[in-house]
């Protein structure tokens, strides 16, 4: 299936005391100055948020290998129910409206089991997040019946997408059911919000979705929820 830290320098510059030629006393422009920090940037910021294999013992946490990407961008993603756009964005790794940032890394516990992938994306302003929030809540809404999102030669259908409850307050959480080569699999995917980011998780079972005998349910790890939210909030 589908498959950096900030070091802030501060550097100190004192100015050199000026003396008066004729008296030796201090001239004004004897204060000193402190420059400022350098700013972090919003890509830095998600590099410094998101979570490692220290905040989630257990797990492989690595970044996402572009081979295995359904797209490159959601200008690549064309949707047969465009209002279920959102949708096909978040079960992709793609980031959901125009953030000023995004970063993506997997998280796998080990063969056969659920890999989670967790989508990070900042906005400007802090609303633009709430407004992106409400359109993907929009779209669970509409889109019960499921849809069809194609990329160049990748296709995937789901056949149904179904709300449920987040793990964390205010979060946008569904399920939805894909089909693959006969057999049924379940996925699901959480969004929640903290201020001007979202953070977008997505959990599938592609070890049973390849192996093609066995339908899979994907459980979205609670563990893994709990670690970046409470990241993210430091």
């Amino acid at each position: 299936m589908k498959r950096a830290a900030l070091a802030v320098v501060s550097v100190l510059s004192l100015t050199s005391a000026l003396t008066a030629c004729s008296g030796g006393e201090d001239t004004p422009s004897d204060a000193r100055t402190t420059p400022k920090a350098k700013q972090i940037t919003p890509a830095q910021r998600l590099a410094k948020a998101i979570v490692t294999e220290d905040d989630l013992p257990g797990y492989n946490v690595s970044e996402l290998e572009a081979e295995y990407a359904f797209a490159k961008s959601s200008d690549e993603v064309t949707v047969d129910k465009p209002g279920c756009a959102p949708l096909a964005y978040a079960m992709n790794q793609l980031p959901l409206g125009e953030p000023r940032a995004d970063l993506t890394r997997s998280a796998g516990a080990g063969y056969g089991k659920e890999s989670i992938y967790i989508t990070l994306a900042s906005y400007e302003p802090a609303a633009e997040a709430e407004s992106v929030l409400a359109g993907l809540a929009k779209a669970v809404r509409e889109c019960g019946g499921g849809f069809t999102a194609k990329a160049g030669k990748n296709s995937t259908a789901y056949d149904s997408v179904t709300a449920e409850k987040g793990t964390a307050p205010g979060a946008v959480a569904f399920r939805a059911t894909t089909p693959f080569r006969g057999i049924t699999h379940t996925v699901r995917t959480q969004v929640v919000r903290d201020g001007d980011v979202l953070a977008v998780y997505f959990s599938v079972n592609g070890f049973a979705i390849a192996d093609s005998r066995r339908p899979s349910d994907a459980k979205m790890p609670a563990k893994v929820v709990t670690a970046q939210n409470s990241k993210l909030a430091q």
